[in-house]
């Protein structure tokens, strides 16, 4: 579809037209003017007047039931969530049944998301089943099409193990993604270990269990010179600890939720369930910490954490509710929260993911395929029942108003505009 695009602040550090305030025409796909006055026929017009036009927004972890899980969330309602949210591209985690283990379970997942407008990547397990014990046929799976690979919301314990990972991913060029957690330390753990927790008298998960796994994991990637990432740190020792390792020249890049970045373990006093999270929430020192190391380029991106899960796993008891809440409709208000400016958000919500996945960066440039996102920083919105495109509904910012608007996406010659 043609379009037309007039007076959007264009946010893209790539661009030449970065902070300027333009008009925008887009062709058959491609960007093929940039400038002041411009007019087009038979292209559909839209007044950006207040609006940001970003490279569209890519997650690095997004959690799809597809396949096996399917009543959480399938392909349609996950990337119909992403779009609603802002995303033009997901990179899918493996705990799926049948896991993604396999270049088998990885075809399914590309032919299935074909021209679809969000582009769709699968991440592949490191392990079979997610077991931490052999290794997943890794090479077969990036011949495939998976961009990465790793054991989701599972930490790999086995110290021998990941340091066999490390060392066979560096012979192709394949980035490992660890969720970072001492199981022995983190136990049956509920909430951050706190004040809060002894005073809520839940088993509390410290920071140390995190903080522990990340210098295992800094250490290995030191001794095999291979690259490694951290999904969704939460604390202030976390960040510290990965901002000497970069200095100290290790290979090793992290990404945060961005619920981590607003909400602190103060919410739980209610036991809403839909606030359970792993990692859990932290406290106020530990939000502090993550959004300085986000701003100075510790942390290298900014990730939904999107997890669904169907209404009988989250509406009970806090104790046995499972972890995770929906997300990918709610990033761009909570980080708009945060106080990170347009800039910031491109940078850490769609060119660094990308980068980091070895992935081609969409460009607001003339002559580019066109693949941005279109957004109201100042817009109020009510999130609720009728216009959340999840399959779940397990999120605690249902039915209340939120700021910051996305109005449209494109990407892959397809648009889709939000009103």
């Amino acid at each position: 579809m043609n379009l037309l695009l007039k007076g959007v602040t264009i946010a893209d550090p790539n661009s030449k037209f970065n902070q300027q305030k333009c008009d925008l025409h887009v062709e058959q796909g491609k960007i093929v003017a940039i400038g002041k006055g411009l007019v087009a026929k038979a292209a559909l017009e839209i007044d950006g007047s207040g609006m940001v036009l970003s490279p569209g927004f890519f997650d690095l972890n997004c959690a799809i039931g597809d396949p096996g899980f399917e009543t959480k969330e399938d392909i349609t309602t996950g990337t119909a969530a992403a779009m609603a949210g802002g995303f033009t591209g997901l990179a899918v985690l493996p705990h799926t049944k049948p896991v993604v283990h396999s270049k088998a379970e990885v075809a399914y997942i590309v032919n299935k998301a074909k021209n679809n407008l969000v582009d769709v990547h699968p991440v592949g397990a490191i392990s079979q089943e997610l077991e931490g014990k052999e290794l997943a046929e890794l090479y077969d799976m990036k011949q495939a099409g998976a961009v990465a690979f790793s054991d989701g919301t599972k930490p790999i314990s086995d110290d021998g193990f990941m340091s066999r990972a490390l060392q066979y991913a560096k012979g192709f060029n394949a980035l490992l993604m660890v969720y970072p957690e001492n199981k022995s330390i983190a136990g049956k753990s509920q909430i951050n270990e706190s004040k809060n927790s002894v005073l809520l008298g839940m088993k509390g998960l410290p920071a140390l269990a995190e903080e522990m796994h990340i210098s295992r994991d800094i250490f290995l990637a030191t001794y095999h010179d291979a690259p490694v990432h951290i999904s969704n740190i939460s604390t202030g020792g976390s960040v510290a600890l990965i901002k000497k390792a970069k200095k100290d020249g290790v290979k090793i890049t992290c990404d945060v939720a961005a619920h981590q970045l607003v909400f602190t373990e103060e919410l739980l006093s209610d036991f809403d369930s839909n606030y359970k999270v792993k990692p859990p929430l932290r406290g106020k020192a530990d939000t502090k910490a993550l959004l300085s190391g986000l701003k100075d380029g510790t942390i290298d991106a900014v990730s939904s954490q999107h997890r669904p899960h169907e209404i009988e796993f989250k509406d009970v008891e806090f104790e046995i509710a499972a972890y995770g809440i929906i997300a990918l409709q709610t990033v761009l208000p909570l980080l708009l929260k945060a106080g990170l400016d347009a800039g910031q958000i491109a940078e850490k919500l769609s060119i660094n993911p990308r980068r980091l996945l070895g992935l081609s960066v969409p460009v607001i440039e003339e002559g580019a395929e066109a693949n941005f996102t279109l957004y109201h920083p100042a817009e109020e919105w009510l999130y609720n029942a009728d216009n959340n495109c999840s399959k779940s509904g397990n999120s605690p910012l249902l039915n209340k108003k939120l700021t910051g608007k996305v109005r449209l996406v494109y990407n892959n010659k397809q648009i889709q505009s939000y009103g």
